[in-house]
């Protein structure tokens, strides 16, 4: 299954020449991970890969075990560059399917969620998927204006998480709380006008309480609408002179304080 390549021409390469379009992978119903780590991860994530293209010192790395899952294209690095467009240090590409699209019931049995609205910086998507994986959350919810977790920067940020943590999208929005709600869960909206600190908050969450932590984009926060849908407002005090935090720092902190706070059933 693995095949030397030698040429850009080949035909058995065609999808990675759009590795830099995010548009026509989604279309396709494809995404591109990148790095051999990720392609690790990916391997062991469940996806379907449609195939791999790695350099010899990539190739070589991964080992035969990893290389039996599906079509694995070996080529130097200029013509993996001159194939992409991009310059790729990694050496390491996978083009993998993506999983159908979940709808919010998939999420009935979670504990602790994350809902995100205008988070389209794919660095902060990244970030966040990293923690919720960490500290406990069982999937996130993508509002309108979220960046699209398994685009290759944010799946890169996210240590792979991305690949393993389930996602779907809230639509229509802000409506689809309601059905949050309706499957058990309590919604706190981080602001830094929040009426509770989440210390505070975190205090009042019972044994067996289910959390859905609602964050917005840095500078704007969350719209006026969301902040109405929620069931709390929480905010995470700072120092005076600072006005908000990176909202991967937030979801962080608040998750990592439910953590702390959970109560023994």
């Amino acid at each position: 299954m693995i095949h030397e390549i030698g040429h850009t021409d080949d035909p058995r390469l065609a999808p990675y020449r759009h590795v830099a379009d995010p548009a026509w992978l989604r279309a396709q119903g494809l995404f591109v991970a990148e790095g051999r780590l990720i392609v690790e991860r990916l391997i062991e994530s469940g996806h379907a890969i449609e195939s791999l293209l790695l350099t010899p010192a990539a190739r070589d790395a991964l080992g035969a075990a990893l290389l039996e899952r599906c079509p694995v294209y070996v080529a130097p690095p200029s013509v993996v560059n001159r194939l992409t467009g991009i310059n790729f240090h990694r050496g390491c590409l996978a083009i993998a399917r993506r999983f159908p699209a979940r709808d919010l019931d998939a999420f009935a049995h979670a504990e602790r969620l994350v809902i995100l609205e205008g988070v389209g910086n794919p660095d902060n998507v990244g970030g966040i998927f990293r923690s919720a994986a960490a500290l406990g959350a069982g999937g996130i919810l993508l509002g309108p204006g979220t960046g699209d977790p398994l685009y290759r920067k944010a799946i890169r940020t996210s240590m792979g998480a991305a690949l393993r943590v389930p996602f779907a999208a809230v639509a229509p929005w802000p409506d689809a709380l309601a059905h949050v709600r309706a499957i058990g869960f309590r919604i706190a909206a981080l602001s830094p006008i929040g009426a509770l600190t989440i210390e505070q908050f975190a205090s009042t969450v019972t044994a067996g309480a289910r959390i859905a932590l609602m964050a917005g984009a840095e500078g704007p926060g969350l719209s006026g609408a969301a902040l109405s849908a929620a069931d709390e407002t929480v905010r995470i005090p700072v120092d005076a002179r600072s006005d908000s935090l990176n909202v991967v720092v937030a979801v962080s902190i608040a998750l990592e304080r439910l953590c702390r706070f959970r109560p023994v059933e």
